[in-house]
């Protein structure tokens, strides 16, 4: 059991026990006189079976890092020190005047200063006194000592992080029992406002652990978060250890402070904060060196003018009274000036407005814009919650959303149409909530229309072999395999871009010539699949390429497009390629003698008028009769090959009655002609009219296309 005091100028931990060693770690934020009231003070404990972090105040902050370096500690403490290494790197960047100091706990010597004023506090040391973050505390987190054996508030916001394995024992209480002490804690910390997050490390269990034991330990954990403002958080791998520890803290601000409005009569004050938001890279700002290195004042800024020209050549600089924007209309540029453009602006006023509500089905995932805000109620009014909370809980019961328009602050240029998803809150002690997502307008949905699978014949669908090794291969890549921690979890997966930029960063203000480290063995994990999964599974793998023919994708070039041509019925897999349109060549008006597939289907990919497509279709008619018409073998073989393509992009455009009344008639013509050679070569590929399951708009029956093979026997007399 554990105490947390807090005076006026301490804050310790007192007694604590771990693998039956009593220990006692305090600290003392700041030995001045005074320390100003705009300074947040923060603890981070890092250790076998407990730890804490506490945050106080609002603009500076004064942070502890108080670290178990036990034996028990040591097959995670490279993860502890990549993790707090990451957080003074952003320190640096983001908070360079917050103060750190540096504690670990486990250690043969004992180095504090409580333990040489009052005694006891043994195996404890401070690595660094509490000052302004620099270089060298991102050095001294980087090497942390491994300990042989373990030992034994002011103003402002608190929060106590605890990383543990909870897997030892926790020393009886001299009085009453564990849960008592724990629940007295958490009260004690409810009282303060300290808030706890508790992260669990789970990997790498030996047989030796004491299942009795961690289900105790957890116990005594989710007796914080029923008592006091808590969470807990188990983690399996270094991956989820270093984005389970936020590095960054960010002050939740409103988006909106105002009404939803039901009616004109009814409106219920709600707040708005954002829920999911981008993180970018800090912003790189210009720096000149110009300024004398003598001038203390210097602020090093590049200013940047632009002079505005009629053309290149001429010198005479546009002044602004002689410039006016303008905007494309047609072949036109239409001025319009400032005065106008102010007029032109759509007048808005502040406020959330309910438009409706709507089955949650009809809102489909791709329709979300933009970032994730959420909606709370006013914390200060009563009615707002409860409101709040009844419309949540019976939208989620009839599976209903709400549809509102906001302007998020007056003076807004844009109205913004958006769905309210309900948040049915789990915990007591918070309020219902939603979830807002932007939906777009007409103008922001792009359709992209393409064949339905529905329409393929048998022959391009997935037999049940190729089926099953699929299934296989989902399963075998699953992210979340039960028992095991679900892998790449938001919440826990760091941005790979953002933690090798900080850890650069760090690395060049040391060294100008710094060479770009190796990829983190951890982050490699968010961008690759994991190689022992692929290597077990390997077997599978091999299956699944095994069961679909792989072809080389032949390189384009830039200006071109691809469209991959699906195999018609009763084509072999010669004639299942890959079909290049480039559009450069939009100049072929005509299918000639040395290419024609290639002329044919680069007219097909023309979009620089309505009739390309039946003009091409058309051209290529003409051009397979008059192949046939003059038939030798090669010219068979040439003939075949412009139908075949002819098929298959009747098939893609939709124009299956063309194609069908060309087959007959090319049948017709064969007889007429008396051309057995090029029907006997016609027949041995089994070319059939375009059924109904390949094109809707065709008149043909399955049955109907089937016997058109049949049909086509040559009977000629000799």
């Amino acid at each position: 059991a554990f105490k947390w005091n807090i005076s006026a100028q301490w804050a310790y931990l007192a007694p604590f026990s771990v693998n039956s060693v009593s220990f006692l770690v305090s600290t003392q934020f700041d030995q001045k006189k005074k320390v100003s009231t705009q300074k947040k003070k923060k603890i981070v404990v890092f250790f076998n079976s407990s730890s804490s972090r506490l945050s106080m105040a609002r603009n500076r902050e004064g942070l502890v890092l108080l670290v178990d370096i036990g034996p028990a500690m040591h097959s995670v403490l490279p993860d502890v020190e990549k993790t707090c290494s990451l957080l003074m790197q952003k320190k640096l960047i983001y908070n360079k005047f917050d103060e750190v100091g540096i504690v670990v706990f486990g250690t043969q010597e004992t180095e504090n200063e409580l333990a040489r004023d009052i005694g006891g506090y043994e195996n404890i040391k401070v690595l660094r006194n509490i000052k302004v973050v620099d270089e060298l505390v991102v050095d001294l987190v980087k090497r942390l000592p491994r300990g042989p054996m373990y030992g034994a508030g002011q103003k402002g916001k608190k929060r106590l992080c605890l990383i543990t394995n909870a897997a030892c024992p926790t020393k009886d209480p001299f009085e009453g029992t564990k849960d008592e002490q724990v629940s007295t804690i958490a009260v004690k910390m409810a009282a303060e406002g300290i808030k706890m997050e508790s992260i669990v490390m789970r990997a790498d269990a030996s047989g030796d652990v004491d299942e009795r034991i961690i289900e105790e330990n957890d116990h005594l954990l989710t007796l914080f978060s029923t008592n006091a403002i808590a969470k807990t958080v188990y983690v399996e791998s270094p991956l989820s250890l270093l984005g389970s520890l936020k590095t960054r803290r960010v002050a939740p601000v409103t988006l909106f402070r105002g009404d939803l409005e039901i009616n004109a009569s009814m409106k219920i004050k709600v707040w708005v904060y954002k829920k999911v938001a981008e993180e970018r890279l800090p912003t790189l700002k210009m720096y000149s060196d110009k300024a004398p290195p003598s001038d203390k004042f210097a602020k090093h800024e590049v200013k940047i003018d632009y002079d505005y020209k009629v053309t290149a050549e001429t010198s005479e600089v546009l002044a602004p009274e002689e410039r006016i924007k303008g905007f494309r209309y047609g072949p036109h540029v239409i001025p319009i000036s400032p005065d106008e453009m102010e007029t032109l602006k759509f007048k808005t006023e502040k406020g959330m407005k309910l438009l409706g509500f709507t089955d949650a089905s009809n809102i489909l995932r791709h329709y979300y814009m933009k970032d994730v805000n959420i909606v709370v109620p006013d914390p200060s009014k009563e009615k707002s919650v409860i409101a709040v909370s009844a419309l949540a809980r019976e939208m989620r019961q009839t599976n209903k959303v709400a549809i509102v328009r906001c302007v998020w602050r007056n003076g807004q240029g844009n109205v913004v149409v958006g769905v309210l998803t309900p948040n049915v809150s789990e915990r007591d002690d918070t309020p219902d909530s939603f979830y807002f997502n932007v939906l777009p307008f007409a103008e922001d949905v792009r359709e992209f229309p393409f064949p339905s699978f529905s329409r393929f014949p048998a022959s391009l669908k997935p037999d049940e072999q190729q089926q099953a090794v699929a299934d296989n291969l989902v399963k075998m890549l699953d992210l979340a395999p039960s028992p095991k921690e679900e892998v790449l979890k938001p919440e826990l997966t760091p941005n790979p871009v953002l933690q090798r930029f900080y850890e650069y960063l760090e690395l060049k203000s040391k060294s100008t010539d710094a060479a770009l480290p190796p990829m983190n063995e951890a982050f490699k994990r968010i961008m690759e699949q994991d190689p022992e999964l692929s290597s077990s599974n390997k077997s599978i793998m091999d299956s699944f390429s095994g069961s679909f023919e792989v072809k080389e994708n032949p390189k384009l070039r830039k200006a071109s497009k691809r469209l991959l041509r699906d195999k018609p019925s009763g084509s072999d897999d010669e004639d299942n390629r890959m079909i290049t349109y480039n559009a450069n060549e939009n100049s072929i008006d005509t299918v000639g003698d040395a290419n024609p597939v290639q002329n044919f289907e680069a007219m097909m990919s023309r979009r620089d008028g309505s009739d390309w497509t039946d003009k091409a279709i058309s051209e290529m008619k003409k051009r397979i009769v008059k192949l046939v018409e003059d038939s030798t073998t090669d010219e068979g073989d040439k003939a075949l090959e412009c139908l075949l393509s002819l098929r298959k992009c009747c098939v893609l455009e939709q124009e299956p009655k063309q194609f069908n009344e060309f087959l007959n008639h090319l049948y017709e013509l064969c007889q007429e002609k008396k051309l057995s050679h090029f029907l006997e070569h016609f027949t041995s590929k089994k070319i059939t009219m375009i059924p109904k399951s390949e094109a809707a708009d065709s008149d043909v029956a399955d049955e109907e296309a089937a016997d058109f093979a049949v049909k086509q026997e040559p009977k000629f007399e000799t």
